[in-house]
């Protein structure tokens, strides 16, 4: 049944802030946010990045930056390295040794006892001279050696105290083993975040020159284990496997340019649904409003909104921690 005019007037619901607020169909609060973060060798003085609004945290910097997410409510942080040149190799070797960087800024965050979840992405790239997320044979992605090498590098961050271990990696049956490694070594309580739908896409620029992957070496892309843009069916049946191998969140990434993605597995699935607004997405929005064409804040509010409506229940940003601060002050 469908009013008309003009009995019915839609924009009597709205004519005030109040009304509006009361009849909202999609809320955003900070307990909708993860903050991912780049954490640095201490001796690398290279904090700022020729991107607006990034930073390389160094290890003795992330308890005032924990301090800060804490108090203003944000739920999780998500942890991503930065790996000097002299200590990778082409099978990402560093990722298993006991005392590397991630594992030292675990250590770190988890001496304070922070209440705030501690979130780790498992992948090779970071550690690998090719820049390649996995081990490379015969000129290829191997699909197998590669998650040996993830369950080492799960196992290796579960002792050490993270809640969360996230795999970018995108090998096929990878959720499985890493659910039975983590289950078979005392780990039941540890949640797997997968990105489930992981596309191949040129967003991912910035992030990767951060981790200081100008170029691949190998295959020249990552289109051979990284989804193609042009498919949505096929992230319903990655998110069916990822369900039944045991994932307790799957991630959409990129984000906005994929919201009818998260849709699809939203309306699908009833495992929660993250969206990853990435590094490419982030720096758009920053350029474009120091450049004075659009309005930060409403902005990125916006966007995360666009997010949560799709059918998300929390979004992965850079800019969580202004959001959290615009938020409190709303």
């Amino acid at each position: 049944m469908i009013g008309s005019f003009p009995t019915t007037r839609h924009r009597r619901l709205r004519q005030s802030p109040w009304v509006r607020d009361l009849i909202a169909e999609t809320t955003l609060t900070v307990h909708d946010l993860v903050l991912p973060i780049f954490v640095r060798e201490d001796n690398d003085a290279t904090q700022s990045l020729p991107y607006p609004g990034f930073y390389r945290y160094a290890i003795h910097e992330l308890k005032d930056l924990a301090e800060k997410a804490v108090a203003l409510g944000i739920p999780a942080l998500m942890l991503f390295p930065i790996i000097s040149h002299d200590k990778k190799d082409p099978l990402g070797s560093e990722s298993a040794h006991s005392n590397n960087l991630l594992i030292r800024a675990l250590d770190e965050l988890k001496r304070h006892n922070f209440p705030i979840g501690l979130w780790a992405d498992v992948a090779l790239d970071p550690y690998t001279t090719h820049g390649h997320d996995g081990v490379i044979l015969n000129n290829k992605i191997d699909n197998d050696a590669t998650i040996d090498k993830l369950i080492d590098l799960t196992l290796l961050l579960t002792k050490h105290g993270v809640d969360a271990i996230c795999p970018s990696d995108m090998m096929d049956g990878r959720v499985l083993r890493l659910r039975n490694a983590l289950d078979s070594n005392g780990f039941q309580d540890t949640l797997i975040v997968s990105y489930t739908a992981k596309y191949a896409s040129c967003f991912y620029g910035p992030f990767r020159n951060i981790l200081g992957v100008k170029k691949l070496n190998g295959p020249a892309d990552k289109k051979t284990y990284q989804m193609a843009y042009t498919n949505a069916q096929e992230a319903l049946h990655e998110a069916a496997f990822d369900v039944q191998e045991g994932t307790d969140m799957m991630i959409v990434k990129p984000g906005l340019p994929y919201l009818d993605i998260i849709t699809k597995m939203a309306s699908t699935y009833s495992t929660p649904i993250l969206g990853y607004q990435v590094s490419g997405e982030y720096i758009m929005i920053k350029t474009a409003a120091k450049e004075g064409f659009l309005d930060e804040k409403s902005a990125f509010l916006e966007t995360c909104v666009a997010f949560k409506r799709a059918g998300a229940r929390a979004i992965i940003t850079y800019a969580a921690l202004e959001i959290a601060e615009w938020l409190r002050d709303a």
